[in-house]
């Protein structure tokens, strides 16, 4: 994704990264139930407390092993990084491409997870021809974009950036050139909240911005927007806040209080693309600071970080999220779980371990069938050796593991959890691996099992 950086006007940007779930749903905001405990991942313990935990997604690394078991493991919401912008879906006009977004709705679908829609109406990522339109054919081009996606995802959305970045940093709440601003006039975002209404009114329609995480002059021309809407009764559902913060824009000491006047004319608020560049204690305090405030606003429904691991973010070099470049849980991780009221291993690990040693878990589908499949967990130790590791495997009823191998399992009480231990094969170098295989008899579901943490010993 390619958007303006934070505190630098101008400079573009380019964002890497990853999606979510797996874990436990509460109150209908958050995603299925996971393999780990209810307090065990960033979207469980979200749950607990009414809201999502999301991250930005690219379809391009959804066939990497410790991206997807992450993902799918910690996360209950995914945003498509670039994948629904319009140049990735309507390069040539009137002519749609929805595969790669389509192959991340998927992915998030078959998790359970929720799809935040990124962005029908942006100044950037257009396509040549859109800016090079007459007024009339840009309105006309504008509501069908709007209507042609909209139509293809109805029903799978749960909340839209309808328009995203309209207003100009700086001192003067200005809106922003683009050829929207420039040939239709203010009327523009009015139209198109309109038009999305009038597509799928059940989705969630957001405005989305940066730099407006505190009181300035930019939030206020939002905050002026928002209101105008609410008594006209133009559409508008939530107001996205991206949140990129670094040492030169750190979070703002009137960060609660600004979402909360925005809660207050009657809009829920989302924290949309959450990274906070630092590392140590002073990069969790940071991202503690964040998750506290989501907190004490009722109607901040959910927080999506701006990607998985540092290595594919858009900003690596600022190291701003949560998992290192190894999947690593890092302690802005262990400072967000314990915000949310979580508790589990963490703290710059390597996914799991509760012991000396860390270890993560990977599943691959190694053989189907009509009526079933094969499936393979890679055991992993992380940057020391451990001893032993145990790894939950979750199937979807009607589903039933009719066999194992080099693993020896344990059942819950609903026959749809097990929980797998060494069989001889628990020692693991650091950096080592090793596997466990198991086969389904799919009754006719070939949903992919769930691969809770790998916890070491």
């Amino acid at each position: 994704m390619i958007h303006r950086s934070p505190g630098a006007p101008g400079l573009l940007r380019r964002v890497l990264l990853a999606g979510t779930a797996g874990v436990l749903a509460a109150a209908g905001l958050a995603g299925a139930a996971g393999t780990a405990d209810a307090a065990s991942t960033l979207g469980a313990s979200a749950a607990a407390k009414g809201r999502y935990f999301g991250t930005a997604v690219a379809a391009g690394h959804l066939g990497e092993s410790a991206y997807a078991s992450t993902l799918d493991t910690e996360f209950t919401a995914v945003t498509p990084e670039n994948e629904m912008k319009w140049d990735a879906v309507e390069a040539t006009r009137n002519s749609f491409n929805f595969a790669s977004a389509d192959q991340i709705v998927a992915h998030a679908q078959g998790k359970n997870m929720k799809v935040r829609g990124h962005t029908l109406v942006w100044y950037s990522q257009l396509p040549g021809w859109v800016g090079g339109l007459s007024a009339a054919d840009l309105r006309t081009a504008m509501n069908n974009h709007i209507t042609q996606v909209m139509t293809h995802y109805k029903g799978k959305i749960y909340a839209w950036d309808v328009v995203n970045e309209a207003f100009q940093d700086g001192g003067s709440g200005a809106r922003r050139s683009s050829p929207f601003q420039d040939k239709l006039g203010n009327g523009y975002i009015e139209e198109a909240f309109r038009t999305a209404r009038s597509v799928d009114p059940n989705a969630k329609l957001c405005y989305n911005d940066y730099n407006t995480d505190g009181q300035n002059a930019k939030s206020n021309a939002v905050y002026a927007m928002v209101k105008d809407f609410k008594q006209r009764g133009v559409p508008i559902d939530c107001v996205g806040f991206q949140s990129h913060f670094n040492s030169a824009s750190p979070v703002p000491s009137d960060y609660r209080a600004n979402l909360q006047r925005f809660a207050d004319l009657g809009v829920d608020v989302q924290i949309t693309e959450l990274d906070i560049e630092g590392s140590g204690s002073a990069q969790a305090t940071s991202y503690t600071d964040v998750v506290n405030a989501c907190l004490a606003v009722t109607r901040c429904t959910g927080i999506t970080v701006w990607g998985i691991t540092d290595k594919y973010s858009w900003r690596s070099s600022g190291t701003p999220l949560l998992f290192d470049g190894n999947y690593g849980k890092k302690a802005a991780y262990t400072a967000v779980l314990t915000a949310l009221g979580g508790s589990g291993s963490g703290g710059g690990g390597g996914g799991g371990g509760t012991g000396s040693g860390s270890c993560t878990a990977a599943y691959s589908l190694t053989q189907s069938w009509n009526g079933g499949f094969n499936g393979q967990v890679t055991v992993t130790a992380g940057s020391t050796a451990i001893t032993s590791w145990t790894v939950t495997v979750t199937v979807t009823p009607p589903q039933k593991v009719s066999a194992t191998w080099n693993g020896s399992p344990s059942w819950d009480s609903s026959g749809n959890v097990m929980t797998v231990k060494p069989n001889g094969n628990g020692s693991l170098a650091a950096g080592a691996s090793t596997s466990f295989g198991f086969t389904v008899t799919s009754n006719g579901n070939t949903t992919a099992p769930k691969v809770g943490a790998c916890t070491a010993g």
